[in-house]
């Protein structure tokens, strides 16, 4: 996920522009991202909604990323995806703290598409199983 602001002019427009994808209906594949960034501005919120210091939050709830350079949400094992962000809930498929969410994961996918969920929707239909879960990890030859 690359990390941008928006400006208001954008978000507005962005708005009134149709959508081609449903979140609700996905198994949250965006979730199992292996660095989903956090920003100083996102700890602080992070920090503010479990009501403890930005030093505790970081600590808690964030590691450095892949390339050493950053700050990223903690993941945990999960049954879909080998791994994913540690405020997913396993069963519902939903973040645990969707009001106090990093940008990233609020400006995702950052456009009227998800490919994922293209992809999803396409193996349901094929499939006939408007329920279908693709598993995301490699299996065994």
């Amino acid at each position: 996920m690359t990390h941008r602001t928006e400006s208001a002019g954008e978000r507005k427009v962005a708005s009134n522009l149709p959508v081609f994808y449903d979140c609700a209906s996905c198994h949250a594949y965006c979730c199992s991202y292996t660095d989903i960034p956090v920003s100083a501005s996102d700890l602080r919120r992070l920090a503010r909604h479990f009501a403890v210091d930005v030093d505790v939050a970081g600590l808690r709830y964030t590691k450095r990323s892949t390339d050493r350079k950053s700050r990223v949400l903690r993941h945990r094992r999960d049954a879909a995806f080998l791994s994913t962000c540690r405020f997913l809930d396993a069963d519902s498929r939903r973040c645990t703290i969707y009001d106090a969410r990093p940008d990233a994961c609020r400006q995702y996918p950052g456009g009227a598409r998800c490919g994922y969920y293209d992809f999803l929707a396409a193996e349901r239909r094929r499939q006939g199983d408007p329920a279908l879960v693709l598993a995301a990890w490699p299996t065994q030859t």
